[in-house]
Order: structure tokens, then sequence, then C-alpha cells
């Protein structure tokens, strides 16, 4: 029987998400404002989106491809919506606060469904919300798997009230919303298959999420990014393609288990669990069947970002840790199941590992040049092309054409740039404070470009109108012959 909520626990429910969803929108905000936000991924989805909302072809200049190169995220195409009513960044940090915030109002619902009192599962939903990975992927840019996190928790609520049309929508969403969450889909199909006992919804995910893997894999990727699947090249070890590392997985299994038996494997389960450690108990961990793909994923890769609390890897295995909480607090295996202790014990991990103090001291490294950035930003007014730093290009990211400063690259052929717009304090990600000088010096030297605005280390240079007009015709002659080559 479904449980609905009283009205005191519905409007206290709200308020917390509400509540929550607005602080998330102000710390995103905030990061961006102090130009602490960068091109990848705040920029790339931002120029892709607008792009959309243009009628033009989404490929990100600084990337080279068509976003759907990077993981077939076809989500991100209705949120070009909203830049039809507007073109803003801030949509997407609305976007991603909402998603993050509501992933507790299933929170709730699957405590409730599971026989949990009220009480309680009001305070698994706070659980979910101070759990340190929704505050700090907040942080990170932009990505639109946050979309999916609610849909996968409100997916396993319909699979056990055996909505199947519900089930289904939720799982064809969370499918667009990035090529990896196929391989969750897939195995939550098999959890609950095996485990819940679900034949149709797990039957409807297991199919839907391996054969989106493969056409997202094997099709979509390749057609509009000819190299493939660019996470690859974090498993190269183990292969140079999906197949080929997948096939050695099973077959090479002395290149994996250095990978699972080590310190660090360790360091990012005890990450993991430490905020969650309360309420698990190995009798009831069925439910992280469905996280074991994205966990061998993180565990196996050579990026370190993708064993932290800080970056998007680790959020398709939130929802089945609150699941298997939830399992234990029904059975009665929890360490307690005191809702002061529960809440006392969540409050401590977000302040041991969110990334708050940030803003108190990363986020404030560049203060010194803030007001002259903006003073320059606000100077570039066209849609002309733009090269900048890597944590200005998602403020003028509105426009067909932006490249970031990269040190260890060639260098950039300026005659493509309507504006060059440098920070020699603070260089950007990939760049350094000598190569920034060296870039104005030369700039300062070249007869097609005019110093417009300096203050603080901040430099603008412009390419007169004359010449834009005439960079602009050569840019769009380029890009024709280009679509012709494309179609051709």
């Amino acid at each position: 029987m479904t449980r609905y909520p009283s009205f005191p626990e519905s409007g206290l429910l709200g308020w917390m998400i509400t509540g929550w969803a607005l602080l998330l929108l102000i710390a995103s905000s905030a990061r961006h404002i102090l130009f602490q936000s960068g091109a990848f991924d705040l920029g790339y989805f931002d120029q892709a989106i607008y792009l959309i909302s243009q009628g033009q072809a989404p490929v990100v200049s600084f990337w080279g491809f068509h976003f759907l190169g990077g993981h077939a995220d076809w989500m991100v195409y209705p949120l070009a919506l909203f830049y039809k009513i507007y073109p803003s960044v801030y949509w997407l940090f609305a976007v991603q606060a909402i998603s993050l915030a509501l992933g507790a109002l299933p929170t709730y619902h699957l405590a409730r469904q599971a026989g949990l009192q009220g009480s309680l599962a009001i305070t698994l939903a706070a659980v979910y919300l101070l759990y340190p990975l929704i505050f700090n992927l907040n942080l990170f840019d932009f990505h639109p798997e946050v979309m999916a996190l609610p849909l996968i928790l409100t997916a396993v609520w319909t699979a056990r009230q055996d909505k199947v049309w519900g089930f289904a929508i939720c799982t064809i969403i969370i499918l667009g919303c990035r090529d990896a969450l196929s391989l969750t889909v897939a195995a939550m199909g098999f959890w609950l298959l095996v485990f819940e006992k679900k034949r149709v919804c797990g039957a409807i995910a297991l199919i839907t999420g391996v054969a989106w893997f493969l056409i997202a894999t094997q099709v979509v990727i390749p057609a509009f990014r000819p190299a493939g699947v660019e996470a690859t090249l974090r498993y190269a070890y183990l292969g140079d393609s999906v197949l080929e590392i997948a096939k050695n997985l099973f077959f090479k299994p002395d290149l994996v288990l250095g990978k699972v038996f080590s310190l660090a494997t360790l360091e990012y389960g005890l990450l993991l669990i430490a905020p969650l450690i309360w309420g698990l108990s190995i009798h009831c961990l069925a439910p992280l069947t469905a996280a074991l793909p994205l966990l061998v994923m993180n565990i196996l890769s050579d990026a370190p970002s993708q064993r932290d609390l800080v970056h998007q890897y680790s959020l398709p295995v939130l929802p089945f840790l609150l699941v298997a909480v939830i399992a234990a607090l029904t059975a009665q295996k929890t360490w307690f199941r005191n809702r002061w202790k529960i809440l006392l014990w969540s409050l401590i991990a977000f302040l041991v590992l969110a990334k708050y103090g940030y803003f108190g001291s990363l986020y404030l490294n560049s203060l010194d040049t803030w007001s002259a950035t903006r003073a320059a930003v606000a100077q570039v007014q066209s849609k002309g092309s733009v090269l900048t730093t890597h944590n200005i290009v998602p403020h003028l990211t509105h426009r067909p054409h932006i490249r970031f400063t990269i040190a260890s690259a060639p260098s950039p052929d300026l005659a493509k740039f309507d504006y060059i717009l440098l920070n020699t304090r603070h260089p950007g990600w990939m760049s350094t404070p000598e190569f920034a000088l060296e870039l104005v010096n030369q700039l300062q030297k070249a007869p097609n470009f005019k110093l417009r605005y300096h203050q603080d280390g901040v430099y603008l240079f412009v390419m007169p109108p004359q010449l834009i007009c005439q960079g602009a015709t050569e840019r769009s002659s380029v890009g024709l012959q280009s679509q012709v080559d494309a179609g051709s």
C-alpha cells in the first residue's frame, strides 16, 4: 500500500528540499561569480545548449566535437528550452540544484514504502541531503547525470510498486543523461530480477541498459567523435576500445587485481560509506549489486578524480547505498536507529567531507583581479571569437567559437580570434603566468590587435572592427565548407 506523508511531514519535507535547493543554487552561483567555474564542464554544456537554442550545431569549440561525442547525453537537448526563454548559465545551476535536492523526495517515499515511520523517513531524507557528494558535486560546474539521481531512486520506488510505465519513463530519461549510466540501469535490472523478483521492470532495465550501452558506445559516440569513447584513455592499460577493455577484464585478471586490492581502493570505499556506515549491514547489501559496474569503473580508472566525493563519478552509487540503509533499518540491523544520533552522524560527516571551506580559501585566490576581470568581460560585446583562460570561458560561451589557453599546446593562431582576454596573475587551468605574459608581449607587438583594457594583470586585446568583419567572413566560409565536407 502506498504511504503518503501526513500534512506536517509533507510540509517539513517540502521546506527541506526547497531550502537545500536554494542553498545549492546560491553556492554554485557564488562560485561562478568568483570566476572559479571552468570550461570543463560548465562552459562545455553552456556552449552546447546555447548553440542548440540558436538552431546551430552544438559543436563545443574548445573540445572540437559535437557534444554527443562525449557521453551521448541527449537529455541536454530539452534544457535548450530554458535558453529559448533567456540564454543564461544560471539555468544550469538551477536545474542542478533542484535535481540534487529533489532526491530527498523519493528517499522519503522509499523509506515509507519499506514500512519505516514518518519521523525516520524524514530523517533519511535529511541524511540524503547531508551526504557530502550532494554539496560537493553541485560545486563542480554542471553535469547532466545530476538529473538522473532522483530518477534512479524513483525508478526503484516505482518498480517496487509495480508501476511499469513510470519505471520505464524513469529508465529512458536516466539513459539519456550519460552513456555510463546504461551500466547502472542494466545492473539495476539484474538486481530487480534476482533479488526483488520484479520480472517486468527488471527485464526492461536489463535489456534497455545493455542495448543503449552498445548503441551509445559503438554507434552514437563514434558518429560524432571518430576516435571513439574518450573515457577509454583512463583504462588504456586494459585496451584501446570499450569492447577490448571489457574482454580483458575477464581474460587478464592480473591487470585488474592490483587496482582492486590497493590502498586507493580502500580509501575510496571508506569515503563512500563513512557518512552512512551507521546504517549498513552485511546482510542487506544486495542493492549495491546495481552500483557494481560504476564502482568497478571508478576503481579501475587511472584518474584519481573517479575515486572521491567531489566529482560526478560516484553519483550512481549513492541511490543504492541509501536503499541498502533503508533495508538495514527495516530489518533492525543498523548500529543505531535513534534519529538524533543518525542526524548527528550525518552532520559530522558533512562538516568533515563537504567542501564548503573552499569559499574561505580556494575560491578567493583570484579576488585581487575580480573587479578587473568583470570589467574586461563586460567589454566583450559581440559574438566574435574569443581566446581566454579556462576560468573565464563559462562567462563568454554564448558564441560559436571560444578557446582557452593551454601552455603545453602549440601556440594558437591569434588571427582566428576577435577578442583575447588574459589574466596574467591567475592564468587558469593548464596555463602558467609565464605563458600568459609571453602571449601578452606577443599581442602588444601584433599590428592586428589593440589593447582595449588593462588593469591588475588583466588584458583585453581586440581586433579592429574592419578586421573583425574580414575574419568573421573567413571563418564563416571555412565553417560552411566544413559542413559541406561533413555532409558529403
